[in-house]
């Protein structure tokens, strides 16, 4: 289990508390955190390294360090695993075709707005098997080494992570959702973050510069 933190002290607690399960370990992966992101992940029980700024150096610096797993998740601090994820996680991998997989979606928070996101995630699961990083990815290790590593790319390194799963085997969806924090769409607006969302992915698929989407994406 790998989390990447950079000034998240009001949720890796809850993230971590979240994923705790036998046998697992639990790793942040902190990049230069200013505030107390690091004493409560450590309080909570996980292992803490300290890396690069950047999601995909943090995921791959992660990963690096649970060397011994066979299997890694990769989580963001704003999201928490459901209930018995873990043994959910096993069943699916337990069949041999499956590389990888991601979990349902959902807000912690709730709107109309919201509820409209939520079922254009639906779609995008059932239409492209397509899932992001706010879902909880997990991926074995030998398919992660086998493609090399978690992709590095300055934004949508999850979309590249999982394309590359898909090319070695098939995608578990499992039912229960992952909650995760709704902060940036209501920083930003719900419409206006869909619209930003739409564009860059847009962008993505036509082939646009990553490093000129992610300094768009991130003004």
């Amino acid at each position: 289990m790998v989390i990447p933190t950079r000034d998240e002290a009001d949720r890796i607690a809850h993230a971590v508390e979240s994923a705790r399960a036998p046998g697992v370990e639990i790793l942040v992966a902190d990049a230069g955190s200013q505030d107390a992101t690091r004493e409560r992940a450590l309080a909570a029980g996980a292992r803490v390294i300290a890396c690069e700024p950047g999601r995909a150096r943090q995921l791959a610096a992660g990963a690096r360090a649970a060397a011994e797993a066979d299997a890694l998740l990769f989580l963001h601090a704003d999201t928490r695993l459901p209930p018995g994820w873990a043994e959910a996680v096993r069943r699916a991998l337990g069949d041999p075709r499956v590389a990888g997989g991601a979990f349902a979606f959902r807000f912690a928070e709730r709107s109309p707005a919201l509820a409209l996101v939520e079922w254009g995630v639906r779609l995008r699961l059932a239409l492209a098997r397509l899932p992001y990083g706010d879902q909880g990815i997990f991926v074995r290790r030998a398919v992660l080494d086998a493609i090399g590593g978690v992709p590095q790319a300055p934004l949508m390194e999850d979309l590249d992570l999982v394309r590359a799963m898909k090319r070695q085997g098939r995608l578990a969806l499992l039912r229960d959702p992952a909650v995760t924090s709704a902060r940036r769409y209501l920083e930003r607006g719900v419409w206006r973050t869909v619209a930003r969302n739409a564009v860059a992915l847009l962008g993505f698929g036509l082939g646009v510069s990553r490093e000129r989407l992610a300094a768009w994406y991130r003004r």
